[in-house]
């Protein structure tokens, strides 16, 4: 989305990448892995290596290029990398937190990436505190470290295993020892992560799309309450926990993803595509052109055009070279913000009946910034179609979501949202809508709780501090 001021858009954690190879540069392989996954986390990137005796992490706040810009992490006989590129849903965007995290304990040394939420972190870590365990930061992913170092279990699988075990809510995991490539899914599957191989190379990633940069080819993704350990021997598979109900996030294929992603055997770009195809049938809107809000609502944009026969043509322009995001203090600077991040074409957009198609309102502020914009360019009528349902309830399980009471859905009706963002028609597609949509994977086996407020995992039993993701923070100043 567009909104560069107040987060309009709900934003994933991050994104992890692994890659072991005794022939290959594995640094390299996975900071062009992290620059396919940048999408997923712009606050800070960094990277871990090993040569089967030292272990180092160069991390740093900023795009993957920025951390990176003057040499990657190099050691002589590096055979195992991971990486890890951030936008922050527990803890503040700090030096600090960023990943991978490097830790030495009796058994050796670890680094860790997570891409996901804990939901019952605090507990966890409040009984680690009391204990006499020390934390370094303000993130849930050190509550991992800690449960591995505390481990008794003698190999480094059944340390892993064992404190999955006491784990919940969402988790991909890329763990490095001085000899093994890790990779975890937690049980629900709410994050994709998946397995990439050529012929002197194993890779993990999040997504498919990192994959092909890194000069290998998709093999299959990690199963929900799969582990998968990489090593001189090859890849193999332990099963840590039963799933006892699938729970991907709906959201990957909305939005997170990068339309040339593969998540659980479904194209993203297609099920966008079928979305599209599927607003213009519930809609019947009817005009002279279909614009999208680029980059996330064009897929299905195209796809509505392609259902309705309506042309589909740019009717607003994004500003590639404005950089990460950032946020303003006062309202004028950020409706400035959004002028730099967007611009409507005068040309295409005057005296015209104009259907726009975005993926998510989240509060409804961006919209209407767009919405006015438009207007102002000489927009006979503004019909908005969004390819998602209503966001009534916040995600507890990887995205930095609103309160409740901040989403613009829990409060509005339809029709109420329509007038606040002063568009003359609105339509949000249907659950059942969306579920068509992902024709390749079974429907049922996803999370719509932000839709429908049905949570698979138990939520944290004080929501006012579980949903807060500077929990850590906070309870430090107390």
């Amino acid at each position: 989305m567009v909104d560069i001021s107040a987060s309009s858009k709900w934003h994933e954690e991050c994104g992890v990448f692994g890659a072991y190879s005794h022939t290959e540069d594995v640094s390299l392989m996975t900071y062009l892995g992290l620059y396919a996954l940048q999408h997923r986390g712009q606050e800070s990137a960094g990277i871990a290596i090993t040569d089967g005796a030292w272990m180092d992490v160069t991390r740093g706040m900023g795009l993957v290029n920025e951390v990176f810009r003057h040499q990657l992490p190099h050691m002589d006989n590096q055979y195992i990398a991971i990486g890890h590129v951030r936008y922050s849903t527990t803890g503040s965007s700090l030096l600090a937190n960023t990943q991978p995290l490097m830790v030495n304990y009796a058994g050796g040394k670890i680094s860790l990436a997570h891409n996901g939420n804990l939901t019952n972190a605090s507990q966890i870590r409040r009984e680690m505190e009391e204990q006499g365990n020390v934390f370094q930061t303000s993130i849930d992913t050190e509550v991992f470290v800690n449960l591995i170092a505390k481990s008794k279990q003698p190999a480094i699988e059944d340390k892993v295993m064992e404190s999955l075990k006491k784990i919940k809510g969402a988790y991909c995991l890329t763990i490095m020892t001085e000899n093994k490539l890790i990779g975890a899914r937690d049980p629900h599957g709410f994050r994709p992560l998946c397995i990439g191989k050529s012929d002197t190379a194993w890779v993990l990633s999040s997504e498919s799309c990192a994959l092909e940069v890194a000069g290998v080819k998709y093999v299959r993704d990690v199963e929900p309450g799969e582990l998968v350990v990489i090593d001189k021997d090859g890849l193999k598979s332990y099963k840590f926990a039963e799933v006892e109900k699938k729970a991907a996030c709906i959201f990957e294929y909305i939005y997170f993803a990068r339309p040339d992603s593969v998540i659980d055997g479904q194209c993203v770009h297609d099920a966008r595509f079928m979305m599209g195809r599927i607003l213009a049938r519930e809609s019947g809107f009817k005009g002279d052109v279909v614009i999208s809000v680029p980059d996330s609502g064009t897929t299905a944009a195209t796809g509505f055009a392609y259902e309705s026969g309506i042309p589909f043509i740019e009717g607003l322009i994004k500003n590639r070279y404005i950089g990460r995001t950032f946020i303003q203090p006062t309202q004028k600077k950020r409706d400035t913000a959004v002028k730099l991040k967007l611009g409507a074409i005068v040309s295409a957009v005057k005296d015209k009946d104009v259907i726009m198609v975005d993926d998510s309102i989240v509060r409804g502020t961006t919209s209407g910034k767009i919405v006015r914009m438009l207007r102002n360019a000489g927009a006979k009528s503004i019909k908005m179609c969004v390819s998602s349902p209503p966001i009534g309830y916040p995600c507890y399980y990887g995205i930095d979501t609103s309160i409740r009471k901040e989403l613009i859905a829990a409060t509005k009706s339809v029709d109420e949202i329509r007038e606040y963002i002063g568009a003359d028609a609105l339509h949000f597609l249907s659950i059942d809508g969306l579920k068509q949509s992902i024709s390749e994977a079974n429907s049922d086996d996803m999370c719509y709780a932000c839709f429908n407020n049905s949570y698979p995992v138990e939520l944290p039993k004080d929501d006012a501090v579980g949903a807060d993701k500077y929990v850590f923070e906070h309870a430090k100043k107390k």
